[in-house]
């Protein structure tokens, strides 16, 4: 997955298409490409704006909580002061949430948060499954990072849940064959009924 930092990240605009969208008085968005959209927004998007503009001046337009700089025909943007407001903005649409202290709980695709909810029996979490998918799956992980003094907060957005939930399968049906193997807590005849029952989810035992 491709990490959208918005500490880090500066989105650049078209200034004229901005401008013509705070004259509209209409509510529009700017995704984190720095495309100016419209209602109805794509579920698909991954927006750091969306409302009416606040002023008819641009600097001033998004809000107090954007910086907001003209360059000739560019207006760049940095958004990550206005965090919460974006978490609001995109949290429906994405794949997980990871902006609480709590962590990953559950994927917003059925399939994956079946997989999520098996894989716990093997003592497989959350955050090893997403560490996994943020490394070897598309899509984008939207949000803020810094390293002193270390902050986090994010969410992602999946580009393609059945290639992800076959990879994830795969992965989490590898880790409990494996366990199955050399962990004696796993051995089959140890085995629980949610145990077995996860074992037969992951296809490791008939």
């Amino acid at each position: 997955m491709k990490k959208f930092n918005l500490i880090k990240e500066i989105i650049k605009t078209d200034k004229y298409k901005l401008s013509k969208a705070i004259a509209s008085n209409k509510i529009f968005a700017i995704n984190i490409y720095g495309n100016i959209l419209y209602e109805p927004f794509g579920n698909d998007e991954i927006l750091i704006y969306k409302d009416k503009a606040q002023d008819n001046i641009i600097s001033k337009s998004l809000g107090k909580n954007y910086q907001v700089v003209e360059d000739d025909d560019i207006v760049l943007i940095k958004a990550f002061s206005n965090w919460q407001e974006i978490i609001s903005i995109n949290i429906k649409n994405s794949s997980y949430d990871d902006t609480t202290a709590d962590g990953v709980a559950e994927f917003s695709d059925t399939n994956l948060e079946n997989i999520g909810w098996y894989a716990t029996e093997f003592d497989i979490d959350y955050r090893t499954i997403v560490e996994a998918i943020e490394k070897k799956c598309d899509g984008v992980l939207l949000c803020i990072e810094q390293d002193e003094p270390y902050q986090f907060s994010g969410m992602g957005f999946i580009k393609n849940n059945q290639e992800t939930y076959e990879f994830v399968f795969e992965f989490c049906q590898n880790i409990i064959k494996e366990k199955m193997q050399t962990d004696s807590y796993f051995q089959i005849d140890k085995l629980t009924e949610d145990e077995k029952e996860a074992a037969k989810f992951f296809k490791v035992i008939q």
